[in-house]
């Protein structure tokens, strides 16, 4: 059984987008999906700098238009389950039909503005835990005023809250973790600090009229299989100040026996949790065009074609 999987804000670098806009009708695609929602997405997955990419309201639609291009160059695939980590929802959400591109886009590109303006209201960040007991490191994060924001499984749990409070985390680690990391993010996300994005989100979510998913669609909030696409669609909106439970997908994935596992583009981050978290699994990271044979050999092994 084949699972196909979509990265969260975080995973993109510099370029990345470069390679798969030489794939035959992406730059139009991607032209076109640039136009209705009002952002040059070619410009920043090629041209722009770390810094520039990091911004929400730029690295949400460029991750999602990313993950469905590359998805896209597979070919028809059918898999057993997808799910996406944070706002990779939105790109599996493409891959179960519940929304197609240009809605999907659309929306979160209004998610990324309203989660930037809400992370400008007070001065916010987000830290990943490496190694460590979760219980302990939950406990932990509680007393120091932070949000275990992100749990993933496989000895990692992603600390949010403010600037202070990741500062005195770095002064004060849990006991047992080996690292603290910054991650590459603008804001607190999955935490009360984004609960103003969740009203505007909501607002533009209730012009949509979602599909049900053609294909097992694994949510983030608790790992469960959800079956319509009005309840896929209201679990996106609240999920933006809610923790994502990775750790749980997984174990899903795991109870559903799977033993292969995709990373769409920009991939590598949910194939390294899963690396530690699904011995057995064979897992591929789309990072460029030069992955779409392996890829492709894999699926036609473990999935659907």
């Amino acid at each position: 059984m084949l699972v196909l999987v979509a990265p969260g804000q975080g995973a993109q670098t510099p370029g990345f987008l470069t390679p798969w806009l030489e794939l035959p009708g992406a730059a139009d695609r991607v032209a076109a999906w640039s136009d209705a929602i009002g952002l040059d997405l070619a410009h920043y997955g090629t041209q722009a700098d770390a810094d520039e990419i990091r911004d929400t309201a730029v690295a949400q639609p460029l991750l999602v238009a990313a993950g469905i291009l590359s998805a896209a160059a597979l070919g028809d695939v059918v898999p057993g389950a997808v799910a996406g980590h944070s706002v990779g929802e939105f790109t599996a959400a493409t891959f179960a039909g519940v929304l197609d591109d240009t809605a999907a886009l659309t929306l979160v590109r209004t998610r990324g503005l309203a989660m930037a303006d809400a992370a400008a209201i007070t001065e916010t960040g987000m830290s990943a835990l490496l190694g460590g007991d979760p219980d302990v490191s939950v406990a932990h994060l509680e007393k120091l005023g932070l949000t275990p924001a992100n749990i993933n499984g496989a000895g990692q749990i992603v600390a949010a809250g403010t600037l202070e409070q990741l500062a005195a985390l770095n002064e004060d680690k849990p006991e047992g973790v080996r690292k603290v990391v910054p991650l590459k993010v603008a804001g607190a996300f999955h935490t009360r600090h984004m609960a103003p994005a969740v009203e505007a989100l909501a607002k533009a979510a209730a012009d949509l009229a979602p599909a049900d998913p053609k294909v097992r669609y694994v949510s983030n909030r608790d790992g469960q299989a959800v079956a319509t696409g009005a309840e896929i669609l209201e679990r996106m909106v609240g999920q933006v100040a809610n923790p994502v439970r990775w750790d749980l997908c997984m174990e899903t994935f795991k109870e559903l026996g799977v033993t292969a596992l995709v990373e769409v583009s920009p991939g590598g981050t949910l194939v390294g949790l899963a690396k530690r978290a699904l011995p057995g699994v064979k897992t591929l990271a789309l990072k460029t065009p030069d992955d779409l044979d392996a890829a492709r050999e894999l699926i036609a092994e473990h999935g659907v074609a």
